[in-house]
């Protein structure tokens, strides 16, 4: 079976997330089947919300898509690693799998920071795979922060 990433779909909501002066960080959740149930951008300055990350907004569109509080058998694509409070809600939906773009070593919840996967609390670990579309999920983050110095 050959490897179909939907990065290019998260990439396209960072620069949309970008365009409107959000951090930009894009997520798309796919069924089992590879159908896109939802993606979204970052939108905490638009909605005045701290928790209006990709990842959540997008959990929370797929949810009620599915009118199910739990997204299982379906993948997560985002540019950015998670942090903490994404990566709870991907293990809280029982995401099967993770795919993101690039390493956050500063506040990233996966492989950095708390590394919420390898606490004892965590009911659902997701396989997590990184380094997908990496290139240019970096280049955009990077690319904000230095236009923002």
């Amino acid at each position: 079976m050959a490897f179909n990433t939907y990065m290019d779909h998260a990439i396209e909501e960072a620069k949309k997330a970008l365009v409107r002066g959000e951090v930009p960080i894009g997520a798309v959740i796919i069924d089992q089947y590879g159908t896109i149930m939802s993606k979204e951008g970052n939108r905490t300055k638009e909605l005045n919300d701290p928790t209006a990350h990709a990842e959540i907004l997008a959990i929370r569109k797929a949810c009620d898509e599915l009118k199910n509080q739990r997204l299982t058998n379906c993948s997560m694509y985002v540019t950015l690693e998670p942090c903490p409070m994404c990566a709870a809600a991907i293990s809280n939906a029982r995401i099967s799998k993770l795919f993101f773009g690039v390493e956050d070593f500063k506040s990233g919840g996966v492989y950095n920071g708390p590394k919420i996967y390898s606490h004892r609390q965590c009911h659902h670990i997701p396989e997590v795979f990184d380094g997908i579309g990496q290139a240019e999920s970096e280049k955009i983050i990077k690319d904000f922060f230095k236009s923002r110095r």
